[in-house]
């Protein structure tokens, strides 16, 4: 697989979802493979702090869903990773998956891959949210390709915003043109 798109939302077709779709969407249109995992219903534990992965190179718990989709991020080339807002920031299930990433950090083993931020708010805070993931990307030493902030409340409501909806698509066009340079 080429491009992974997580959705951080608890809401497994919620508005998170749906707009990280958008760009997947596209980039499968382009021919390119994608697969998408949504972190709803998923035990993420927190980080424990505990260093063991200095040594080990590799995160020390093991009694969670964590390690199952960090393996597929390991694989891709792109990265698109969405959360929804939660009191201006990143919701906590998606900050438990990148406190947990602290693991792979020391031998850098994340680098070289390019990576796109999406957020969805209902009204504010999506740019701090965008900050956060784009932190993290940046963190590990993805190349951005972007990011994608959405407006929308109810399931389905972000499908209306039509600037995040073409933006969404945009982003999508440049992995496209990334992955795929001869396409047409």
């Amino acid at each position: 697989m080429r491009v992974l798109g997580i959705s951080g939302s608890m809401r497994k077709k919620g508005n998170t979802a749906e707009l990280v779709g958008t760009i997947l969407g596209r980039c499968e249109e382009g021919g390119v493979k994608t697969e998408f995992v949504s972190l709803a219903g998923r035990k993420i534990l927190h980080c424990l702090g505990c260093e063991k992965c200095r040594e080990t190179k590799k995160c020390v718990i093991e009694n969670d869903d964590w390690d199952e989709v960090i393996q597929k991020v390991m694989k891709c080339d792109v990265l698109v990773i969405g959360s929804p807002t939660y009191y201006y920031d990143v919701g906590g299930q998606v900050k438990n998956f990148i406190d947990r990433t602290y693991s792979l950090y020391h031998d850098r083993q994340l680098a070289g891959k390019k990576g796109v931020a999406v957020a969805v708010h209902a009204n504010k805070g999506a740019s701090r949210t965008i900050q956060t993931l784009e932190g993290f990307l940046s963190t590990h030493e993805f190349a951005s390709l972007g990011s994608v902030k959405g407006t929308g409340y109810h399931e389905g409501d972000v499908l209306k915003d039509e600037e995040s909806m073409k933006k969404a698509q945009k982003i999508g066009d440049k992995i496209v043109r990334l992955l795929k340079p001869h396409h047409d």
